[in-house]
């Protein structure tokens, strides 16, 4: 009987150990899932960018988004080389460096982010200049009916009426999740259209042109809907 209360005694620190190292264990993997993700997502980007099939897209990502382009490679820009044109049926076409885009009023929304494939990120914070305010810089003149996207991966291709292009809550990004829009993720500034599939917001964005009508872009051409509105969207307007 009076080995018992020794051998409880000596038992309570090995559980105490046992747990200390089970919270360490944990508190490692929580400080390191960050760098493990970065690093899945940054294998998943490279992957994606010589990956014709679009294959990739099915690779599970913590992140929540998926990495596809439509060509094999899409060329990096950034401070030095990035350049914006907005022309097409306007008074006074402009290119945009990075620097003056950044320099512009900011509007941030946060919004569900959904893919035609079934993939969705909640509450996803976007921020950048509002398409309708470089529009309004530019001067539409008639008959401008529309708005025609272009990218510099040389291939992707969107459009917008011009009354769902003024909308407030379509951006022409240059942050997403509070922070500078990576290539991966079609930076540094793509197209962010909030009430719509995210197919409408194109990546890696270089031109903005209005034109008379509507001009499929690369997906529409392929069967998908011009207008790609979320089943819950305002169709008339309002920041998201």
């Amino acid at each position: 009987m009076a080995g018992k209360p020794k051998r409880r005694a000596e038992g309570a620190p090995v559980g105490r150990r046992v747990v200390l190292g089970m919270l360490g264990a944990g508190a490692a993997g929580l400080a390191a899932a960050p760098y493990l993700q970065r690093g899945w997502e940054k294998f998943l980007a490279a992957a994606s960018e010589h990956d014709a099939t679009g294959l990739t897209g099915l690779l599970p990502d913590p992140g929540g988004f998926r990495y596809y382009s439509v060509v094999g490679s899409v060329p990096h820009k950034d401070e030095t080389g990035y350049e914006l044109r907005v022309d097409g049926l306007v008074e006074r076409p402009k290119t945009y460096t990075l620097g003056e885009l950044r320099a512009m009023p900011q509007t941030r929304i946060v919004h569900d982010v959904l893919c035609t494939d079934g993939w969705r990120v909640d509450a996803t914070p976007f921020e950048g200049v509002k398409l309708a305010d470089l529009l309004d810089a530019a001067g539409v003149r008639s008959p401008g009916a529309a708005v025609r996207f272009t990218c510099f991966d040389g291939a992707y291709t969107e459009s917008l009426t011009l009354e769902q292009a003024r909308r407030s809550d379509v951006l022409v990004a240059l942050n997403m999740q509070d922070k500078p829009i990576t290539h991966e993720h079609g930076g540094p500034v793509r197209l962010y259209v909030a009430p719509m599939y995210f197919y409408k917001s194109a990546k890696w964005l270089s031109g903005i042109s209005v034109t008379d009508k509507v001009v499929p872009g690369y997906w529409e051409e392929r069967g998908y809907a011009i207008d790609g509105w979320l089943d819950d969207a305002d169709r008339h307007d309002g920041a998201a």
